[in-house]
């Protein structure tokens, strides 16, 4: 099947070039017409108007002042006017004066900033599989985020480029580990890179993980250079997404490359360096207090302290070093600060024939561990990349064009040889007086009940290895058939993506002593120096992609029409599972009368090889519609002075969410060890079912409902857009509450759940330009509620333990009442099943007054109020100065606190202790007490699952602030530049929290989120 698909494609091709004249194929006339193409513009008297991102600008009036001649910019963002040197020229967009520059000798070229709302209102919207659309003629929900904002942030990833400045979009980093981008399943339509650690950056689209697509191509790959970036537009309703099919029910996220323009070459340089420091990590205790409240907690556990006065004074005062150890094993193991340098070059230009865009980077990110310098290789975290793209578009003839997108990379990783998050939990696990950093001897100390020091494993357990390659390669041609009828077009697309992942392993063993004072005697724990050295291949993919497109835009008086039909085959391999194919056809058809009324269908009719087949393939098919009226294009607002454009469009249709599974329709059996009759595990091999096979498996769906309102007012300078959505996802994936254990196999996923996701988006954007200073504010947000309406789940005795009719993935505890102050609060109070409380324990409320707390009691915790994110971003141009930042966070958010890193003395008694556990109770702070009393172990009551460790996630980040200067053109020029910029930029620079003794979004343990301080200059030639 798909060898004959790329046959047919492939003859798809062959017959465009068959299109292109014969004498077209004359090297000399190609050249030419190229070198006549560039004597052309030269010679043109035209202005080249563009915006802060290098996009040109279409549909924007120009007027000279002098001699009123004007003109509107073509698709290149041209105008052909005559001018002078001195000349005043005055911008319009949408009727309304955006700008006034005077032409300086020598310049071209003038640039509009693409925050003020009539110039964004000319900018077309980017949907699927390379179409645009005029915002007043879309009836979608989208939103987008250009280039000179995703560059602010020093980061790789664009899941935390675009957090805040995309309405509708909810993110939230649980990690700062280095690398930006997890390995995606193998149903995932293509394979992206593996994790090297990750940022862990979730996106949450209407409450939906978002598929990404990436010029064009269904893609899921979020490391990129953001210089390469033109745009990243969020896609949320049914007939944005319509076309996808089985993949549009989560939404998109779309990424667009840069290209060419034609304008002449322009070259551009950028270094920058950044400075890390991890935020929030927990705080430790030292050994005096750690000491003291241990001994605390053995007593509380009826047991006798093991810590004496004269101990507890040797900690207190260091007098003993060598016997009374006090190690902050994370200052010693972590750096307080770590680089982050990135390097970018990019070519961009072209003519009529040709146009062209090019970009290198290099990026160097150090990690937060210590390394030694009797090593000779590295032993820190860290992570470099060397990223090259070409984008290349020809113009063949009046009716033939072609374009190559070339893309590779090359990632290395590094880690210790112990692993990051291993080292980090070693930290979190080992009290500060368990053992010294060296013996006397100077070999690594240790104890029987720490065998491991924490040191050596940072800088003597070796080194991991990752590298990672990816090609990718897009090609299209397209033909337009002007001679059958005008707007009439062909369009062929193919794509290949490669990707290989491999580990190094030079990790090593290493040995530590525990040294006996009193005998002098050292006892070994490990093994020294053995060494692993091999390379094993952790995963590797490749994919195809075919796309044939008929398309169709013209416009008829008043009626305007655009129509795509398409059809595309997905096919991509993981490893040495069988290949996962989605294909189908799908197409899009919009109508407008006067531009005043608009209507969209859209649909997608496509399914994949990973179901039950019917034929090879099981299709669905998954239609939308939408209307939009333009409400300021009726006449009883048409010279209406105050209302520059308002839009009212809603949209509704089915889409479809592919979760497969690897063909779970069959029944599969697996071999493996098992114990017969009480012979050893792993002495007899077996064959075994699992799990039960659900041969009625199909694809999720969703009906997606939205409505909003658009428009600018005050001469275009204040835009708003409001949405509210209500999508409705059924046929999901999931177990069977009410199953059975007495059948010895587990129960299939089925197509039976339901749920309901409602919520409002918003947007406001105010510009405005007075005399040289240029000012702008843009807000986001959303509001997001969700509820489940159906799951199969085991008949609740009552309603309080129901999930259906609660939010998705609403976690279930106790509520707590506090804590016990006193033995008679204690015995006239609900009993733990199966605990003897005692006051200063966690006090639990019995839900249905049985006197007992167990599961019964157990109800759903959390803030029920609807989700709201959001983010403020404002700044200024005055002269040669820039400034921007970007308010973002969250509120009606919990966090929920646990682990290592909030109870002390967890791991059998061995933990570490913290800051907060010095808030304990007492009898004497009884009053005022934050924590439980303290044990040692594991308490069941006091860690149960319950609203005490649950806390306000609410937030405010500074996220991102920018400082540029841009030194005068002129002086740029005498050294033979174009412009020269110096920059400063800072990252998380600060947090307001309303739970401010852990960062709201990295906690329990995990690897820090960085602030970074970020210095650079970009030189353009």
């Amino acid at each position: 099947m798909q060898k004959k698909l790329l046959l047919k494609f492939s003859a798809v091709f062959l017959l465009l070039l068959k299109i292109i004249p014969a004498n077209a194929s004359n090297e000399a006339k190609l050249a030419l017409n190229f070198k006549q193409n560039i004597d052309t513009l030269q010679k043109a008297p035209s202005l080249y108007l563009v915006d802060e991102n290098q996009l040109p600008l279409v549909g924007i009036k120009l007027v000279n002042t002098k001699n009123k001649f004007s003109a509107v910019t073509d698709m290149n963002g041209i105008g052909q006017l005559s001018y002078s040197t001195g000349d005043v020229i005055e911008v319009y967009a949408l009727n309304s004066l955006v700008l006034k520059v005077e032409i300086k000798k020598n310049e071209s070229m003038i640039m509009v900033s693409s925050k003020n709302p009539g110039v964004a209102s000319l900018k077309p919207i980017r949907t699927l599989y390379d179409q645009t659309v005029k915002p007043s003629l879309s009836t979608m929900a989208t939103d987008v985020v250009y280039n000179t904002d995703l560059t602010k942030t020093p980061v790789t990833s664009i899941k935390s480029s675009i957090t805040g400045r995309l309405a509708g979009l909810y993110t939230n980093q649980n990690s700062g580990r280095l690398g930006s981008e997890g390995r995606t399943d193998g149903t995932a339509s293509l394979i992206s890179l593996g994790s090297l650690g990750s940022d862990a950056v979730t996106m949450s689209l209407r409450g939906q993980n978002p598929v990404v697509i990436v010029d064009g191509i269904p893609r899921p790959l979020t490391i990129f250079n953001m210089e390469e970036i033109e745009s990243i537009t969020v896609l949320k309703d049914a007939v944005s997404t319509a076309m996808l099919g089985v993949k549009g029910a989560s939404g998109v996220i779309l990424i667009t490359t840069r290209r060419g323009a034609k304008a002449k070459q322009s070259i551009s340089f950028t270094a920058q360096t950044a400075f890390q420091k991890s935020l929030k990590l927990p705080q430790a205790l030292n050994s005096f207090q750690y000491a003291t409240l241990y001994n605390e907690a053995r007593l509380n556990d009826g047991l006798t302290p093991v810590y004496t006065a004269a101990d507890l004074q040797a900690y207190q005062t260091g007098s003993d070093p060598q016997g009374h150890f006090d190690v902050n094993w994370a200052d010693l193991v972590t750096k307080p600060s770590s680089r982050f340098n990135h390097y970018t070059l990019n070519v961009s230009g072209g003519n009529d024939f040709g146009k062209y865009f090019v970009a290198v980077e290099h990026v160097d990110q150090n990690g937060l561990f210590r390394t030694s310098d009797l090593n000779t290789y590295n032993t820190d975290n860290n992570y470099k990349s060397y990223v090259i793209r070409s984008n290349v578009d020809l113009q063949i003839n009046k009716k033939l064009s072609a374009g190559i997108n070339l893309m590779g990379r090359l990632i290395n990783g590094n880690e210790p040889g112990y692993g990051s998050q291993s080292i980090l939990n070693s930290i979190y696990a080992t009290p500060n007086n368990a053992y010294p950093i060296y013996n006397p001897n100077g070999s690594f100390g240790t104890t029987s009940s720490y065998q491991n020091n924490i040191y050596a494993q940072a800088i003597s357990s070796g080194y991991i290895g990752t590298y990672k390659r990816d090609v990718s390669a897009d090609l299209f041609l397209k033909r337009t058939f002007d001679e059958i009828t005008k707007g009439l077009w062909l369009k062929a697309k193919a794509s290949i993506y490669a990707t290989l992942s491999e580990n190094t392993y030079r990790n090593k063993s290493f040995a530590s002593f525990f040294y006996n004072p009193t005998t002098k005697a050292y006892t070994q724990y490990g093994t020294i120096g053995t060494q692993n050295n091999y390379t094993g291949i952790n995963y590797q993919g490749h994919s195809d992609y075919e796309e044939l497109t008929l398309g169709y835009d013209r416009n008829f008086g008043q009626h305007g029409i655009s129509a795509v039909l398409l059809a595309n085959h997905d096919n991509s391999f993981t490893g040495s599972d069988l290949p996962y194919t989605v294909q189908g056809i799908s197409g899009k058809a919009s109508y407008n009368f006067d531009e005043k009324y608009v209507a969209d269908v859209a649909f997608g009719y496509n399914g994949s090889n990973y179901y039950p087949p019917s034929g090879n393939y099981k299709y669905g098919f998954f239609p939308a519609m939408g209307l939009a009226w333009n409400i300021n294009k009726e006449n009883f607002l048409k010279d209406s002075k105050w209302l520059n454009s308002l839009k009212l469009y809603g949209s509704y249709g089915k889409t479809g969410n592919d979760n497969p599974g690897y063909f779970v329709y069959i029944q599969r059996y697996f071999d493996g060890t098992a114990t017969y009759f009480g012979s050893t595990p792993g002495s007899n091999t077996s064959i075994y079912e699992q799990p039960l096979a659900n041969p009625n498996i199909t694809w999720e769906k969703a009906n997606k409902f939205n409505v909003g309102l658009q428009g600018a007012i005050l001469d275009n300078k204040l835009s708003f857009t409001a949405e509210y959505y209500r999508d409705k996802y059924y046929d999901l994936l999931m177990q069977r509450g009410k199953n059975s254990a007495l059948i010895g196999q587990n129960y299939p996923l089925e197509n039976i759940g339901q749920s309901r996701y409602t919520g409002w988006d918003f947007k406001l954007n105010f510009q405005q330009t007075v005399n040289d200073f240029n000012y702008y504010v843009a807000a986001t947000g959303g509001l997001q509620q969700s509820k489940v309406l159906y799951q199969n789940e085991v008949n609740q005795p009552f309603p309080w333990m129901a999930r259906t009719g609660q939010a998705v993935g609403q976690r279930y505890g106790y509520v707590a009442d506090g804590l016990f102050q006193n033995t008679a609060e204690v015995n006239s109070s609900a009993k733990l099943e199966g605990y003897t409380a005692q006051p200063g324990d966690i006090k639990y409320r019995d839900l249905n007054g049985d006197g007992i707390i167990n599961q019964l009691d157990q109800t759903a915790i959390g803030n029920a109020k609807p989700l709201f994110y959001y983010g403020l971003n404002f700044g200024f141009q005055f002269k040669g100065f820039d400034f921007s930042a970007l308010i973002q966070g969250a509120m009606n958010r919990t966090i929920y606190l646990n682990g290592n890193t909030e109870w002390a003395f967890q791991n059998n008694g061995f933990g570490q202790a913290w800051e907060q556990n010095l808030d304990r109770w007492t009898p004497q702070t009884a009053a005022t007490a934050t924590m439980p009393r303290l044990s040692v172990g594991t308490n069941i009551n006091n860690e149960a699952t319950s609203t005490f460790w649950q806390h306000s996630g609410n937030y405010a980040r500074l996220k991102n602030v920018e400082v540029g200067y841009t030194i005068p053109n002129h002086w740029a020029r005498k050294i033979g530049l174009q412009s020269i910029r110096v920059f400063g930029n800072g990252t998380n620079l600060l947090t307001f929290s309303a739970y401010d003794r852990v960062d709201p979004e990295v906690y329990n343990g995990n690897y820090p989120i960085q602030r970074s301080i970020n210095m650079g200059i970009n030189i353009k030639l």
